[in-house]
């Protein structure tokens, strides 16, 4: 844990506890390039005007004492911390893949993206220091006292170990596409100096998904790891996503919607108001579909005479929602409690697989080096 020499009272205070931070969770500086600059980073809007709910048509909020409620503050301080949380707990989940990337090129790449959660962690930082006051510079210290490793991340995806590299790049196709959609859905925030943070942040996650995408097509391609196995890691993350987009029927989305602070998935594309009541199971219905494209792509890669890839279905393993707690497997039957503790053993990644992928990670040919030219199956 951190030891603090001194409470944040300014911007450049919580800069040398964010190196403080690296340096405890013991991330290699000499990686990370003498030429990257840490910086925060505001793009334009997209309208001036507040573009959803009670405030429509309002000039957007450009400080917080612009905001008309105390309930809507606190609400946008709790977005804010929640998503400043999730891009530093992805760098302690990651951080003990470096030594064992599969080519130079898989390095650059988790450098890249760990840099780029860093810098969002940092940007989510500014604001909390920057507009509000000594609620938000307490949140950004503990964004940096909180820790993956001890299970004290806000949301459960990011307390989840990342073993290896199957597990990286499943986590950076799935994790963070769901990163993608919260991201989208601040964009077009009431508060201007957030919904200006997001489009930077977009551009670069882009590449997070990318990075996934192309690693988990090269692994299914070198043919190595048995559809199987790389199901039980489906299971594993795609079960944590589906917990991401938060409580069936949520007060707290339909609060932030009628506020103005977060709107749907691509909000400017729909044309009528939206069902209150099913806010995070829209954004989650459109993110299944985003993903049953990407798996479907991947099987395309599979041999005819392999078991194919699918998603879990969304009452699997879930740990928030209508399903929480109750016991289905993963293609949506009902299992008598008393067994599901031995299902779950069966279907989601068990040590013994965690130390085959580990081991098959010092081997050559487990994943397609994109440096190569790829030879035909």
């Amino acid at each position: 844990m951190l030891v603090k020499k001194q409470r944040v009272s300014t911007f450049d205070d919580w800069v040398d506890y964010f190196h403080q931070w690296r340096e405890d969770i013991g991330y290699p500086s000499d990686l990370m390039g003498k030429d990257y600059v840490w910086e925060t980073k505001l793009g334009e809007l997209e309208s001036d005007e507040i573009e959803f709910g009670h405030f429509a048509g309002q000039k957007k909020w450009e400080k917080v004492a612009d905001i008309p409620d105390q309930r809507i503050k606190d609400s946008l301080l709790h977005l804010i911390d929640y998503q400043g949380d999730t891009e530093f707990a992805s760098v302690e989940q990651q951080k003990n893949l470096l030594e064992r990337a599969p080519t130079h090129y898989d390095l650059e790449a988790i450098l890249r993206v760990n840099r780029e959660e860093m810098r969002h962690g940092w940007q989510m930082s500014y604001l909390l220091v920057t507009h509000f006051g000594d609620a938000g510079k307490q949140r950004s210290e503990r964004l940096l006292e909180r820790r993956a490793g001890e299970h004290t991340r806000l949301l459960g995806s990011f307390n989840e170990p990342v073993n290896h590299w199957l597990d990286f790049f499943t986590y950076t196709d799935f994790i963070d596409r769901d990163g993608k959609y919260q991201l989208n859905m601040l964009s077009r925030s009431a508060f201007a100096p957030l919904a200006k943070s997001m489009r930077p942040m977009l551009q670069e996650e882009a590449y997070h998904l990318l990075t996934g995408n192309t690693g988990l097509m090269r692994i299914v391609k070198a043919g190595r790891i048995p559809t199987p196995l790389i199901q039980k890691y489906f299971n594993k993350w795609l079960s944590t996503a589906h917990d991401l987009f938060g409580q069936d029927h949520s007060s707290t989305a339909h609060w932030a919607y009628l506020w103005g602070l977060k709107g749907r998935y691509d909000e400017h594309l729909f044309d009528g108001p939206p069902n209150m009541e099913d806010l995070n199971a829209t954004s989650r219905g459109q993110y299944h579909r985003e993903v049953q494209a990407i798996i479907d792509s991947l099987n395309r890669n599979i041999p005819a005479d392999q078991p194919k890839l699918f998603i879990p279905d969304e009452k699997f393993n879930r740990g928030i929602g209508d399903f929480a707690g109750k016991t289905y497997s993963v293609t949506g039957e009902p299992i008598d409690p008393e067994k599901y503790e031995a299902y779950l053993k069966e279907v989601l990644p068990s040590e013994e697989d965690n130390q085959f992928i580990i081991s098959l990670e010092k081997e050559k040919g487990w994943i397609i080096d994109p440096e190569q030219t790829q030879r035909p199956r």
